[in-house]
């Protein structure tokens, strides 16, 4: 094979590449776009009347995750099954908001934590790395952690609306998640970094429970001062 020849295959490679990675973005654009449009109506919680349509703001959220399933199937079939991590970067941002979403849903549902394989169904992808568009473990940590920064702002919300209960469950969760990544070795840089502003989200609901508790505006509260 001549330089030239072997250059033109080169090319040939950069353009198939260059293909594949258009294709990621316009579908990744449009999986943007829909999750800016769950988080516009979860975003409406905050709001004093908000606490009162929470069902029905998880209901419109989970018919937009329909939409996310689809987008999803379809970026499936823009790469090769085995090269996921050569294009990771196309999609972990929004895979991470698109988790924290879930998440959040789930929270306003249950006040539970979702695990990563509720999540993966939610998304329509998968949680085994042999089988291809899969939920790494690296971004439902992230997800999660987006979470505790969107609960932290909702504990300071509900004291607002009148809901003087929330904040200590909330309290109760964000420890819980706070012990449960004290667990973890993490050593990826951005997520370790993205731990550490769980420890201000915890203070920052810690003090809205402290000045709930020494109002005595709980029973919730007060017995658990007595105990």
């Amino acid at each position: 094979m001549s330089v030239t020849e072997m250059f033109s295959f080169i090319q040939g490679f950069l353009s198939a590449d260059q293909d594949i990675r258009e294709d990621i973005r316009k579908v990744v654009q449009v999986l943007e776009q829909t999750a800016r449009e769950i988080l516009t109506v979860l975003q409406s919680v905050h709001q004093p009347c908000g606490f009162k349509d929470i069902p029905s703001k998880c209901l419109k959220a989970r018919e937009l995750f329909c939409t996310v399933r689809n987008h999803t199937g379809e970026l499936k079939t823009k790469f090769p099954v085995e090269q996921y991590y050569r294009y990771h970067e196309h999609w972990r941002f929004v895979l991470q908001r698109l988790v924290f979403l879930a998440a959040f849903v789930v929270y306003l549902e249950s006040e539970s934590l979702v695990t990563r394989e509720e999540v993966a169904k939610i998304l329509g992808i998968e949680v085994d790395r042999e089988k291809g568009f899969h939920l790494d473990v690296e971004d439902y940590l992230a997800g999660v952690l987006i979470l505790a920064s969107e609960l932290s702002r909702l504990a300071v919300n509900s004291v607002t609306a009148g809901d003087y209960g929330r904040p200590l469950r909330i309290s109760n969760f964000i420890n819980e998640l706070d012990s449960g990544f004290r667990l973890l070795n993490l050593k990826n840089d951005p997520l370790r970094k993205r731990y550490d502003g769980l420890k201000y989200d915890l203070k920052k609901i810690e003090e809205v429970v402290y000045d709930l508790s020494i109002r005595g505006l709980t029973k919730e509260q007060e017995a658990g001062g007595d105990k």
